[in-house]
């Protein structure tokens, strides 16, 4: 069983920073793409930030130029560096990983989530 665990988020003032990490656990054999979503209170959630295995990223228009995204392989584990943070930042945001995971005598790939960090930022 893998887990994905999200740690970071919280209150902060508009144009602080804060940086989101998400360390992933369990049975794993590889780690493909990492990413980033946030859901917004009666908004649909969006995806704001990948990163893949090799470390090439992307990012939403919104975002570019204030997040960073980036991961430690050999700790299973991706970051999410955020600054100049504005109101509409404000969301729930999810640590999302495509992982292969050891499987009786073979593997198994498919998509995790993690539970989500409240990120606020306060005008």
């Amino acid at each position: 069983q893998v887990q994905l665990v999200e740690s970071g988020g919280g209150l902060v003032q508009a144009g602080g920073s804060l940086r989101l990490s998400c360390t992933a656990s369990g049975s794993i054999f590889s780690i493909n793409a990492m990413g980033w979503y946030r859901q917004a209170p009666g908004k649909q959630r969006e995806v704001v930030a990948a990163i893949t295995s090799g470390g090439s990223t992307n990012y939403a228009d919104s975002v570019k130029g204030r997040f960073t995204i980036s991961r430690d392989n050999a700790k299973n584990t991706v970051y999410l560096q955020m600054n100049s943070l504005k109101p509409e930042d404000t969301a729930v945001y999810s640590c999302n990983a495509d992982i292969t995971t050891f499987y009786g005598t073979g593997v198994l790939r498919r998509d995790y989530w993690g539970k989500g960090t409240l990120v606020t930022v306060s005008s």
